[in-house]
């Protein structure tokens, strides 16, 4: 077990060991990450980490004392509202992360719905695609969640959300662009959803809130998706995504300073003294504030609108590119910085493989489920990356070509499990158990090449992998055998009944 050394090392010695602890991180300086990291280059770094240790101690929990931090977030925040079009009678505040906004619009629509609308049920409704900071948040504050499938168009289906309305509603969601897709949804359309059922509309711009208004101003053609959209009641946005802040900066809009009262804490009678908080963190720290509004500062509209040209460009030889492989296609068809791919014959290139072979050469590429997929976040900072990547996918391609069994390896078998069988309830309490034992002291790293951690090893594992085998070669075939399964009453809650089961459709799956 490590302990706190019993004195205290050198300055130098400290920071060698900083760098030793992130040798095996991802490579983002050689612009081999593409997700995670918004990286410009090293003076650009050099100048946020500058702008950051100004106000590294300052603490933002008292507005009333460190004036300048609540000067940094009105600054943000208004140039946030105008970027959006959020009006002068917005208001809103600075976060920590895009995942603190999304969870304080459910916060804010509950308490708001509670209030107004008597409701003590709240509901909402969001896509299948939304960002799942949406059901953490519906988790975390008691709001049923209701997911809605993807239109032809890879889009928020209407219909389905017309549907799914009802008198506990107390949001909908539409995203600007969707994570794992890039796929703009139809803002317009809920907008007049939410006008029409007095149900606010809340716009997830997490990634593209520092993105998308710039790409307009380049003269790119999107659809409308700001608070010029007519129902928009709120909106959330990452500074330190596309706005190239430090980490830990985000920031959330509402149209009104009515609907932002129901985000913010109060206790007045705390012997600590009095207590009001806009957000969820106590202390906020100043260094992130600093960082961010020097960004701004620093890049500028211009800037901003140059950096949106390039990543355009970028994004446009990613799409290029993949549509040169005749084993690959683009998932749906997006219009700004997030590509998704998969394979057209996922038996016989299995593009999970091709992950792990594009992971060996050290890129660092997200994989997708529902279908499986690779994903790219593109910045302005990969233009002279795109040709390795393209010469490494074209590799990796070729070596997995023709041997499906590298299905069943690497961190292929435990995304191939968690893709096509669709037992989540044995899924959820397997990932959790392996997830949450990294967090015990004694434990080390997770591993999630070992699929067995999800399955459970031996006889499942096995059969798990026939399955697996078998919806590759025919899409869905698995997802009918346990439906099917489930309404004969044959899988119940334990492994042990799902084993018996899948025993029970081996015959089936071997033909």
């Amino acid at each position: 077990m490590k302990t706190i050394p019993e004195y205290g090392r050198p300055y130098d010695e400290v920071l060698k060991a900083l760098d030793e602890y992130g040798m095996d991180d991802p490579d983002y300086k050689d612009k081999k990450t593409w997700s995670l990291v918004y990286y410009k280059d090293a003076e650009y770094t050099h100048f946020l980490a500058e702008a950051y240790e100004k106000y590294m101690s300052a603490n933002g929990l008292n507005p009333t004392a460190f004036k300048s931090l609540k000067r940094f977030e009105n600054d943000i925040v208004a140039f946030t509202a105008e970027l959006l079009h959020a009006g002068e009678q917005a208001a809103g505040c600075v976060t920590s992360c895009g995942t603190e906004s999304c969870m304080l619009a459910v916060k804010t629509y509950r308490d708001w719905a509670r209030k107004e609308k008597g409701i003590k049920k709240p509901e909402m409704i969001v896509c299948e695609t939304a960002h799942v900071a949406w059901f953490k948040g519906a988790e975390y504050f008691g709001v049923k969640i209701h997911t809605v499938p993807v239109d032809k168009d890879w889009k928020i289906d209407i219909n389905a959300v017309k549907r799914k309305i009802n008198k506990n509603t107390i949001m909908l969601l539409g995203a600007a662009p969707e994570y794992p897709h890039g796929i703009i949804d139809d803002i317009c359309a809920l907008g007049e959803l939410g006008i029409k059922h007095n149900i606010p509309v809340h716009v997830d711009a997490c990634v593209g809130g520092y993105l998308l208004p710039f790409m307009v101003q380049a003269g790119a053609d999107l659809p409308p998706f700001d608070f010029l959209v007519p129902g928009v009641t709120s909106m959330s946005a990452d500074i330190h995504k596309y706005g190239f802040a430090s980490k830990g900066c985000s920031c959330i809009l509402y149209k009104n300073l009515d609907l932002f009262k129901y985000q913010c804490f109060v206790h007045p009678n705390w012997p600590g003294g009095l207590f009001a908080s806009p957000a969820f963190l106590g202390t906020r720290p100043g260094g992130a504030y600093a960082a961010a509004w020097a960004a701004i500062q620093a890049n500028g509209r211009q800037g901003y609108i140059e950096m949106a040209k390039q990543t355009m460009a970028n994004a446009d030889r990613i799409r290029e590119g993949i549509r040169s492989f005749e084993e690959l296609e683009i998932i749906g068809d997006p219009k700004c910085s997030l590509v998704a791919y998969r394979s057209k014959d996922p038996y016989n290139v299995n593009i999970f493989a091709v992950g792990d072979i594009m992971q060996e050469k050290g890129w660092h590429i997200d994989r997708l489920i529902h279908p499986d997929g690779l994903h790219a976040m593109i910045t302005c900072s990969h233009d002279d990356a795109i040709d390795r990547y393209f010469a490494d996918l074209r590799e990796a391609v070729d070596a997995v070509k023709g041997k499906p069994e590298l299905a069943l390896k690497g961190e292929a078998a435990t995304y191939s499990t968690v893709g096509h069988i669709p037992l989540l309830g044995m899924v959820r309490s397997s990932v959790l158990n392996v997830f949450s034992q990294s967090y015990e002291i004694s434990k080390g790293l997770i591993d999630i090449s070992d699929s067995t951690q999800v399955t459970g090893g031996g006889m499942l594992d096995k059969i798990t992998n026939k399955l697996v085998m078998a919806d590759l070669k025919k899409p869905g075939s698995v997802k009918k055998l346990v439906n099917g399964a489930k309404a004969a009453g044959v899988i119940g809650a334990s492994a042990a009944a799902v084993g018996t089961a899948f025993a029970i459709a081996k015959k089936k799956i071997k033909k």
